[in-house]
């Protein structure tokens, strides 16, 4: 028996959908906004209306490269959390394709979508994927958090951040120094020139396993305007040192707390996902450790890390065996969590 599931995301600012079959991926659209950069961040107004635009197009262009015309099975679709504007569009497309054709509406959660990312599979690849439970470090702009995952649609929250994600906090640290928008990537990319060890910035002493960057970015910006004072270049001088030094003390964040809930949780099934598992450093770093730890590591590629619709399809394609079905009076919500 064939099942094919249309997968919907409009979260944030990347219009895109996706067909899984039997639970391997077929075809992934993205359509992204540009006009963001400008602004330094997303606008969400300028966001909801980009899609309106996208959405029909990249839909289409998902069917064709799929192969597939009205033949699905289910659609399924972001609820949430996101931008509420994008959210409602993807939620009322999704809506009227489920009534047009007579098929299931399945909502996902975004977050959750990210951690099956590590499920994402084309057919007669060879790929390693996750044993239950397994331990993964979500990290994006809007989230950083540590769930065990003891099933496909089975996940416990044992960490989260008490304030701002990592990926915002590289955002925010990339506008100090200059770096256009999305500044992640960039900083990333500076950093491979850079020591790491050039400066020191303090470290949250936060307990149990959640994480705290509000502090980390502060100190950030104290310290660059206090070296601005004393050298009007200093920031041009030393870019790379910066880059490599503030993503040094991120990641090592990240990867204490990681440690921590594995050696105490006893699980060496580790999994990172979200748009932050795009970092080159974070992904060089965390195999290092798994290396050391004896962890059995697993990354998402690289398009499936950052927003797409692939994770959104393959999660729907785990609920639709469940027959876990939405209503058509099903809302978007904008702070849904996992």
């Amino acid at each position: 028996m064939i099942t094919t599931i249309l997968g919907i995301e409009t979260s944030c600012d990347d219009t895109a959908a996706a067909i899984v079959e039997n639970g391997y991926i077929l075809s992934n659209k993205i359509a992204g906004q540009e006009v963001h950069k400008w602004y330094g961040g997303v606008i969400p107004e300028l966001a909801s209306r980009a899609h309106q635009q996208n959405i029909i197009p990249v839909v289409e262009q998902a069917l064709d490269e799929a192969g597939k015309t009205k033949d699905i099975n289910a659609v399924a679709f972001t609820r949430g959390p996101g931008l509420m504007g994008a959210l409602l569009v993807g939620t009322s497309f999704a809506k009227g394709l489920s009534l047009a054709l007579n098929i299931p509406l399945i909502e996902v959660n975004h977050l959750h979508a990210h951690i099956l990312s590590n499920f994402i599979i084309k057919k007669d690849e060879n790929k390693n994927l996750p044993e239950f439970p397994f331990l993964c470090l979500l990290v994006s702009g809007g989230h950083t958090q540590l769930v065990i995952v003891s099933d496909y649609l089975e996940t416990e929250l044992i960490g989260q951040s008490l304030d701002d994600a990592a990926g915002e906090a590289f955002d925010k640290c990339a506008k100090v120094v200059g770096l256009p928008y999305p500044g992640g990537p960039f900083i990333d990319n500076y950093a491979k020139n850079g020591d790491p060890g050039a400066y020191n910035f303090s470290k949250p002493g936060i307990k149990n396993y959640d994480f705290s960057f509000s502090g980390l970015k502060t100190a950030f910006l104290y310290f660059i305007r206090d070296r601005i004072k004393e050298d009007r270049e200093f920031i041009s001088n030393n870019l790379n040192n910066i880059c490599a030094s503030i993503q040094n003390s991120i990641i090592t964040v990240l990867l204490d707390k990681l440690i921590k809930a594995s050696e105490e949780k006893g699980i060496k099934e580790i999994a990172i996902a979200g748009g932050v598992s795009a970092n080159s450093e974070l992904r060089r770093r965390i195999i290092s450790e798994g290396v050391k730890r004896h962890w059995n590591v697993h990354i998402p590629e690289f398009e499936y890390s950052t927003d797409n619709a692939a994770m959104i399809a393959v999660t729907g394609y785990y609920k639709y065996l469940g027959r876990i079905y939405s209503n058509q009076d099903v809302t978007p919500s904008a702070r849904l969590k996992i």
